[in-house]
């Protein structure tokens, strides 16, 4: 049975999204931070970690790109969730007895728009959306709600008092698993790599890089700078590309190994959205 560590609990959308790409017959390591989740990794204490990595309302998660590659580790494959809240409490509750609501910021961020019809209710920041479902439910706390995805309410026993809260309909989080080892994924199984290198601070150096990509017919799905905290105005830069054929890409990263400093390889693996 693999034991797989998860930013939050169970009822979490890491939860939903380690269910849906290992099935049920997993191990959870729960974590409340992505620091602890990577020391999970690394300790062997999990053999595998999922991780948010970037959403398509608050861009790219930058500290967990720091995380992947500070420590080596190999990312092994994908999956794309897309996120609903939901706002839930004890079944004996309805919306005019609540008066404080907790959950994770961005959450809130999100479901700000409902909460403007709902002005009695206080919005409180915590660390995790499922962690809070299950203090209500634990704590017997009434008055408190929870914006938590809908596993929440099944697992800790509440009554969701309104589905699908979230202000844009259109809100998907993109996943990664990780590994500390290489992964042996089969050539015929890799269709999207994760690549990070570093470029001569000069006029065009990006671009002659990208224009490599296009030449060997890549696409480039993501580019995300970061600064080098040691090196100012110095960056890495992260780039996801997919491909059709593996000899392309193969071609691509072999010149881009020459022109580029610091040239690594985060994963090869099959594309979540293919």
């Amino acid at each position: 049975m693999k034991k797989i560590a998860i930013q939050g609990i169970k009822g979490s959308n890491h939860h939903i999204v380690a269910r849906n790409y290992y099935g049920e017959n997993i191990k959870l390591h729960e974590c409340l931070s992505f620091d602890v989740l990577v020391n999970s990794v690394i300790t062997k204490k999990s053999d595998q970690a999922i991780m948010a990595i970037e959403n398509t309302i608050a861009g790219s998660i930058i500290p967990n790109y720091a995380l992947i590659d500070s420590h080596n580790l190999h990312i092994v494959g994908e999956q794309y969730l897309n996120i609903h809240h939901h706002l839930m409490a004890l079944k004996d509750q309805s919306i005019a007895d609540i008066t404080e609501v907790y959950s994770h910021p961005m959450a809130l961020l999100q479901c700000k728009e409902f909460f403007k019809k709902h002005k009695h209710i206080k919005l409180v920041e915590d660390v995790d959306t499922a962690d809070v479902a299950k203090r209500i439910a634990e704590g017997n706390l009434k008055g408190i709600a929870a914006i938590a995805p809908k596993i929440a309410s099944e697992i800790y026993g509440l009554n969701v008092l309104s589905n699908k809260i979230q202000t844009i309909t259109n809100n998907a989080t993109r996943f990664v698993i990780v590994q500390t080892t290489n992964p042996k994924n089969g050539i015929a199984a890799i269709n999207k790599a994760s690549l990070k290198f570093e470029l001569d601070h000069k006029r065009g150096s990006l671009a002659a890089v990208l224009n490599v990509m296009s030449d060997c017919k890549l696409n480039l799905t993501k580019i995300q700078s970061l600064p080098k905290i040691e090196t100012p105005w110095k960056y890495a830069f992260f780039v996801d590309v997919t491909f059709d054929k593996y000899e392309d890409y193969q071609k691509a990263k072999s010149i881009i190994e020459i022109m580029a400093l610091d040239f690594k390889i985060l994963g090869e693996y099959k594309n979540g959205r293919a």
